[in-house]
C-alpha cells in the first residue's frame, strides 16, 4: 500500500494492543480489486485493514473515519468504517439491469462493492444492457444499496468517447454543472459597469497582447508593453478578474472549489467554470474591454525590476497571437508589434538566465499532443516543443506569481502571518536523489549532492550536457520523478525547483481555484481588510488533491489515446528506447510517438535466459552476457494494444545474429538465486499481468508550476 510521508508512528505489538483498539482514526480508503479495504492513516506505518462487510458503502478514495477493532499478531490493525467524511465520487458508469418495477446499475469499476438501485421513474428510458451514468442521491447506511438516478445514457456512443467520461468520473470530477451554477453564470452581464471601471486603473490605451496555444479559447492572461519617458519599460501582466464575477458562497464558487482545476484530456476540456465565464466574460479576447487583476512592472532591459504596482485594472487587448505567430516574429525580427515582442523576448531571456544563476533547475518535459479525426480517434501523435515564445510568457507569469507571493508574505495582521495559498516545492528526497545520481553516473554524468545549491548546479549541467543524446529523455523524466511534488500550502518553505523564496499561483484563475483565492486575499490586503481564513490549509490540501487527480486523469487519457493509436499499428516495427527494467521484463518507449509498451522476459528466451541485475538497471543474458539497460536504443514490434487494460505489448526485434545459448548450469546471481532458476521462473511470467511501467508526467497547459 502507498504511504504518505511523515513521521512513522509504529503500531503497538500484542502486549499493547489495547492502546489503539477501540480508538477512531481518519484516513483515505484504498480498495483493492478483491474488495478488501485499507485505510491509509497519516503517520502510521501500517494501513488499517477493513473487510468488505465493514466498508459501509464507502468507496475507493473516500476520506473515512475507521474504528480500530483489533490488532493482528503481525501488528496489522483491523477496523470498520463508522463514518464517511468526504466522498471521492458521486457519479458512476455501468451497465443497467432492469426489471418491471426497478433497475440496478452495475458499476464498471472492479473495486465497487455494491450495485446502485434505480427506481423506475429515474431510469430515463434505460433498458437492460444499456451503458449509462448514474448519480447517487442517497448513499444509505451500508445495509442497503445506494439509490441513484440515470443522468446520461451512453448506449450508441463510441467506446473512446465513453472511456474519456469514465476517466473523468473515476477521478471524481462531475461532468455537468448544476442548474444553480449555470443560472448564476448566465445572469452575469458582459457589459462593464462604468462605476466599476472608475474604481480601476485604466490600461485600455496601452498596447496589450495575448499569446496562447492555437486552439485556446480561455485567454486568461495578457501582457501590456510601453517605453516610459524615464527609459524604463512598463510591462503589465494582466490576469482575468475571475474573483469579480465569482463571489464567495455562490453556487459558482462552490462548484469551482469542488473541481479546483480544469482537466485537459486529448479530445476535450472539463472546465472549472461554466463556458460563459471561462470563454466569454473572463476570456481576454482581442478588441474587447475586460476586467483584470494586474501586476505592472517598471523594469530595465536586463530584467531588473525598479518598482511594481498590483491591483485591479481594465484592459483592451489589441492583438491575439498564437505561440507559432509570436515565434515567427522572434525568429524573423519582423511582423505586427515586432518591437514589443522582441523587447519582451530579450527581457524574458535575461529573467530566465538570472533565475538559473540563483538556483532554478532547468527541467523540460516533453508534452505530447494528439491529432484526432472527427470521431476523436488519434491519427497522429506529435511531441510539442517549447520555444522562445512559450518561454517569454512563462517568465512573465513567474515574475508576477513570485511578486504577488512576496507582496502578501510581507504583510501581517496583529503580528500574525496571513493564511495564504503558497505554491511550495520541497527539497528532493535524499534516497531518490542518491539512486538517481548513481544511475546518471552510468552515462558519465556526476551529480554533486553536497547541498541544495550544488544539486541544482550539477543538475543543470547534466541537463545541458545530455541535450540531444539518446539518454536525454530518460534522464530528464527520471530526474523529474526524483524531485518532490509541488503543492499548495500556507507554510511558505519556498519553491526549490524554481529557486524562489516566495511563490504562488496568480496567473490562471479561469482554470485553477488557488489563483481565485490568491486574488481575493490580495484585494483584501490592498483594501486593508484582511480576513484570516483558518480553513486555508485545508483548502490548500483539497486543491493539491484535486490537482493530483486531474493529472492522473490526464495521464490515463493520454495512455488510452496512445493505445488507441497503436491498435492501428499492430504488426509494425518502430525504434524505441528502454524506459524501465524489472525482473519480469522491460518497458520501451517509441522514439517517434512516446508510446510505452512492455516486453516480457519470457519473449527474450529465444535469445538467451535473462535475469535482472538491479545494480546495473539491466536484464543480463546468462550465456551471452547481453544486456538490456535503461536508455538503450532498440527496435520493437507492436504485438498487442489492449484498450480495456490501457496496455501495449511489444515484441523485441533482434537485429543481432542468432547465437545458440550454452547449456545452463547453476550459477549464483547477485541476490543469491541460481540463474537457471531465475530463467525458469521468468518463463512463467508470459501469462501474468504485466506491472505498470514508469509513467511520464506531462506539464499541463502552457506556463508555470
Amino acid at each position: 500500500m502507498s504511504k504518505k510521508k511523515g513521521k512513522s508512528q509504529y503500531i503497538p505489538q500484542n502486549k499493547k494492543k489495547s492502546s489503539i483498539e477501540g480508538t477512531n482514526k481518519v484516513g483515505v480508503l484504498d480498495i483493492t480489486r478483491t474488495g478488501m479495504g485499507f485505510v491509509i492513516v497519516e503517520g502510521w506505518d501500517k494501513d488499517v485493514l477493513v473487510r468488505p462487510d465493514d466498508l459501509k458503502n464507502a468507496i475507493d478514495g473516500d476520506k473515512v473515519k475507521v474504528s480500530i477493532t483489533k490488532v493482528s499478531n503481525n501488528g496489522r490493525p483491523e477496523g470498520k468504517v463508522i463514518d464517511i467524511i468526504q466522498r471521492s465520487q458521486e457519479e458512476f458508469t455501468g451497465v443497467l439491469e432492469v426489471s418491471e418495477s426497478f433497475g440496478f446499475l452495475i458499476p464498471d469499476k472492479d473495486n465497487i462493492n455494491f450495485d446502485i438501485f434505480i427506481p423506475t421513474k429515474a431510469l430515463k428510458g434505460g433498458k437492460t444492457g444499456d451503458k449509462a451514468i448514474a448519480h447517487i442521491k442517497e448513499w444509505g447506511n451500508g445495509k442497503k444499496n445506494p439509490e441513484g438516478e440515470i443522468v446520461e445514457l451512453l448506449t450508441g456512443e463510441r467506446d473512446n468517447q465513453v472511456a474519456m467520461k469514465e476517466i473523468l468520473l473515476d477521478a471524481g470530477f462531475q461532468l455537468r454543472f448544476s442548474e444553480g451554477a449555470l443560472k448564476e453564470s448566465e445572469a452575469l452581464s458582459e457589459t462593464l459597469p462604468e462605476d466599476e471601471i472608475a474604481k480601476r486603473k485604466d490600461c485600455r490605451d496601452i498596447l496589450t497582447l495575448t499569446i496562447d496555444p492555437a486552439d485556446a479559447k480561455d485567454f486568461d492572461d495578457a501582457i501590456s508593453f510601453r517605453l516610459l519617458k524615464n527609459g524604463l519599460y512598463e510591462i503589465g501582466v494582466h490576469i482575468a478578474d475571475v474573483s469579480h464575477y465569482v463571489q464567495p458562497g455562490t453556487e459558482l464558487d462552490k462548484e469551482a472549489y469542488q473541481r479546483a482545476t480544469s482537466v485537459y484530456l486529448p479530445d476535450r476540456v472539463l472546465p472549472m467554470l461554466p463556458e460563459h465565464i471561462s470563454n466569454v466574460l473572463c476570456s481576454l479576447r482581442p478588441n474587447e474591454d475586460k476586467f483584470t487583476f494586474s501586476a505592472i512592472f517598471q523594469m530595465t532591459e536586463q530584467g531588473e525590476v525598479k518598482q511594481y504596482w498590483i491591483g485591479r485594472t481594465v484592459i483592451h487587448s489589441d492583438k491575439r497571437f498564437t505561440y507559432e505567430e509570436a515565434q515567427e516574429v522572434i525568429e524573423t525580427g519582423t511582423g505586427t508589434h515586432s518591437e514589443a515582442i522582441l523587447t519582451l523576448d530579450k527581457i524574458a531571456k535575461n529573467l530566465r538566465e538570472e533565475r538559473f544563476k540563483k538556483g532554478a533547475i532547468n527541467f523540460s518535459s516533453q508534452e505530447i499532443r494528439f491529432k484526432l479525426d472527427e470521431d476523436g480517434v488519434p491519427i497522429g501523435i506529435m511531441v510539442k516543443e517549447s520555444k522562445d515564445a512559450n518561454k517569454l510568457i512563462e517568465e512573465f507569469m513567474l515574475l508576477a506569481n513570485r511578486t504577488v507571493a512576496a507582496y502578501v508574505g510581507k504583510r501581517k495582521v496583529n503580528k500574525t502571518d496571513i493564511p495564504f495559498p503558497y505554491r511550495i516545492h520541497d527539497l528532493p528526497n535524499e534516497d531518490k536523489l542518491a539512486n538517481f545520481a548513481q544511475f546518471a553516473s552510468r552515462f558519465g554524468y556526476k551529480l554533486l549532492l553536497t547541498n541544495p545549491d550544488t544539486i541544482a548546479t550539477s543538475f543543470n549541467q547534466m541537463l545541458k550536457d545530455v541535450d540531444g543524446k539518446p539518454e536525454q529523455h530518460i534522464l530528464e523524466q527520471l530526474g523529474i520523478r526524483t524531485m518532490s511534488k509541488a503543492v499548495y500550502s500556507t507554510e511558505n518553505i519556498g519553491h526549490y525547483g524554481l529557486g524562489f523564496e516566495d511563490y504562488c499561483h496568480f496567473t490562471s484563475p479561469i482554470r485553477r481555484y488557488p489563483d481565485v483565492m490568491v486574488h481575493r486575499i490580495v484585494q483584501q490586503v490592498i483594501d486593508n481588510e484582511v480576513k484570516l481564513d483558518k480553513q486555508m490549509e485545508m483548502k490548500c490540501q483539497h486543491c493539491s488533491d484535486r490537482e493530483r487527480k486531474a493529472m492522473e486523469a490526464e495521464r490515463t487519457a493520454d495512455k488510452y489515446k496512445q493505445v488507441e493509436y497503436m491498435s492501428k499499428h499492430v504488426g509494425e516495427t518502430f525504434e524505441a528506447l528502454i524506459s524501465g527494467v524489472a525482473a519480469t521484463g522491460f518497458w520501451a518507449e517509441t522514439i517517434e510517438h512516446k508510446c510505452e509498451g512492455m516486453i516480457s522476459i519470457a519473449d527474450l528466451n529465444e535469445i538467451d535466459e535473462f535475469t535482472f541485475v538491479e545494480s546495473e538497471y539491466a536484464l543480463v543474458g546468462f550465456s551471452t552476457n547481453r544486456k538490456f539497460r535503461i536508455g538503450d536504443k532498440i527496435k520493437i514490434l507492436v504485438e498487442r494494444a489492449d484498450l480495456e487494460k490501457r496496455q501495449i505489448d511489444f515484441g523485441y526485434v533482434d537485429d543481432q545474429p542468432a547465437k545458440k545459448p550454452k547449456k545452463a548450469v547453476a550459477s549464483k546471481t547477485k541476490n543469491g538465486q541460481a540463474a537457471t532458476k531465475a530463467a525458469k521462473a521468468s518463463k512463467a511470467t508470459k501469462t501474468t499481468k504485466a506491472p505498470k511501467g514508469p509513467k511520464v508526467q506531462k506539464e499541463k497547459k502552457k506556463k508555470e508550476d
